[in-house]
């Protein structure tokens, strides 16, 4: 990988981290640079859910007296997480990167789909008085089925987390983001291990992409106060677009 190559992840992964920050939707982007260099595509996603790591634990620490008040009800919702990431990721490296290929398109579709929902999949707020933390069975079920999908692809994952946690769990919305984020680094780390003991991540694009991640998540906040959302959800959704049809063509 030359200084070239190098420069454009970490410009991918600048702007991963700002639109994260934003609007969310940047896995997006760090997937399809690395795609469009010609990383494998099951090298590509494995590579870019490690590089959005620091993000996962940069908002988490954003939302940790929040996270303190939801860890013991979150424990059975961890556990199902680290379960399903588990599957999710287990069944990605079965995959050849030919199938996962036929995949993607469909993954992309999907998830700029769920993103472009968003707006309208965030949990309505609810009065203090509901705030009651109502872990069940079908939680239980649901965010395994969401984890799954965490640990096979992640794109639009917290997205469709914020949507089925405002269905089955109680609570405001800040704590339902606090949850999200706790359980999206369950999601991410439990990925990491399996790729890593998969030998499936590029560490050269990681290296390049992680730095720039943190940087662009840290200029996130400048730009969320100057940049209107909606513009960046359009770029957010172009893009997925663009990489769908892209590997359409390609297939």
């Amino acid at each position: 990988m030359g200084a070239m190559e190098i420069g454009l992840l970490f410009l991918a992964g600048f702007v991963s981290g700002a639109i994260n920050a934003v609007a969310g939707g940047g896995t997006f982007i760090a997937f399809g640079a690395l795609s469009l260099l010609g990383v494998p595509p099951i090298s590509a996603n494995a590579t870019s859910s490690i590089a959005q790591l620091p993000g996962y634990f940069t908002s988490t620490l954003a939302y940790w007296s929040s996270i303190r008040q939801v860890v013991r009800s979150a424990v059975f919702l961890a556990i199902a997480s680290m379960v399903g990431s588990l599957c999710g990721a287990l069944f990605l490296l079965w995959l050849s990167n030919d199938r996962f290929a036929a995949l993607v398109p469909w993954l992309l579709l999907a998830a700029t789909a769920l993103f472009a929902a968003g707006p309208w999949l965030k949990p309505k707020p609810t009065e203090a008085d509901d705030e009651t933390q109502r872990s069940t069975l079908a939680s239980i079920a649901v965010q395994s089925i969401a984890s799954i999908y965490g640990g096979f692809f992640g794109a639009g994952m917290g997205i469709m987390m914020l949507a089925t946690l405002g269905l089955t769990e109680g609570g405001d919305y800040h704590r339902l983001n606090a949850l999200k984020n706790l359980l999206s680094n369950v999601i991410a780390i439990v990925a990491i291990v399996v790729f890593i003991s998969g030998g499936v991540i590029s560490w050269p694009g990681a290296l390049a992409m992680i730095p720039g991640v943190a940087l662009g998540g840290y200029g996130g906040v400048w730009a969320a106060k100057r940049v209107p959302q909606t513009a960046v959800r359009m770029f957010v959704i172009a893009v997925g677009l663009f990489l769908a049809g892209y590997y359409f063509w390609r297939g």
